[in-house]
């Protein structure tokens, strides 16, 4: 683990100024990636799998020339990350991608294999190493976590149309003694009051390239739930306000601090990955944006 990790309150108590946001609160845990070297025993962004000798490592099921085997992207025990819920026995989440191009209407190929770690009694001594990855910015730099849960709001583009109508109008924040920088309270509810930029698990979507797309089960028809959000940055020019106070020292809003894992999502800021449910069995989905 990477000892502890603050985020600041939030400048403004947005319950207090729109109470009715207050039953739309949602937990996440913000997983704070920073560069180390974790083991197949930790939870890390980037780090070395609890994998089982015996269990074939995962390849990219989209054609290429030659077999693409997958990288580690993530790995999460429950017992840092209880919001995980894992299914059934498991207690442990790996996340895996393909890092090299594919076609541009193609989604990054995503495996996701729950287990339970008291079961991997042999470990996989050597995965195999990326194949030509074409994009470097896909294979995350090894780092550790200090996971820290936060509530966050829904996006104001997912909010009921009167909350969206209220959050707009600058009557009510000065109301409320706030001064809005800029005079644009929704940049101000989406970039501080809202959800926390950078790798986190549960939570709200972050929106903008698209408007909100409901994300339903292909199985079953249940509506599916934020599972994990990747990120191409901690934290940008426009979110400082959620840098941890640990990372308050100069240069943190550059690229070299916002990024510890190295990994930019092409034409786009996240990849959330969605689950169902209803069953840890039924397939993910993601959202790009």
């Amino acid at each position: 683990m990477n000892g502890t990790r603050t985020t600041p309150p939030r400048p403004v108590d947005i319950t207090e100024v729109f109470p009715a946001l207050a039953p739309l609160g949602r937990p996440a845990v913000r997983l704070h990636p920073r560069p180390g070297s974790p083991t197949v025993h930790d939870s890390s962004i980037g780090g070395p799998l609890l994998w089982p000798a015996r269990e074939p490592w995962r390849y990219c099921r989209v054609e290429h020339e030659g077999l693409h085997p997958l990288v580690p992207v993530a790995q999460l025990y429950a017992r840092d990350i209880p919001l995980l819920r894992p299914p059934g026995r498991t207690d442990l989440l790996q996340v895996l991608w393909c890092p090299s191009e594919h076609a541009p209407d193609s989604s990054i190929p995503i495996e996701l294999s729950w287990r339970t770690a008291a079961d991997v009694t042999d470990v996989l001594a050597a995965p195999p190493e990326p194949f030509d990855a074409d994009e470097f910015l896909y294979v995350p730099e090894p780092c550790v976590l200090a996971p820290e849960q936060v509530i966050e709001y829904p996006d104001s583009l997912e909010l009921p149309e009167e909350l969206k109508q209220q959050i707009t109008d600058p009557a009510p924040w000065r109301a409320a003694g706030t001064v809005i920088d800029g005079g644009d309270p929704r940049e101000l509810y989406d970039h501080a009051l809202s959800h926390a930029p950078g790798w986190k698990v549960g939570g709200w979507a972050p929106w903008g390239l698209t408007d909100p797309v409901p994300r339903f089960c292909v199985a079953c028809g249940t509506a599916m739930t934020p599972l994990l959000t990747i990120a191409s940055s901690e934290w940008h020019r426009n979110s400082t306000s959620w840098i941890p106070y640990e990372d308050r020292v100069p240069g943190a809003s550059e690229a070299s601090w916002s990024n510890p894992p190295a990994v930019t999502v092409l034409d786009a800021n996240h990849i959330q990955l969605y689950v169902c449910p209803a069953s840890g069995g039924h397939p993910h989905t993601d959202l790009v944006q």
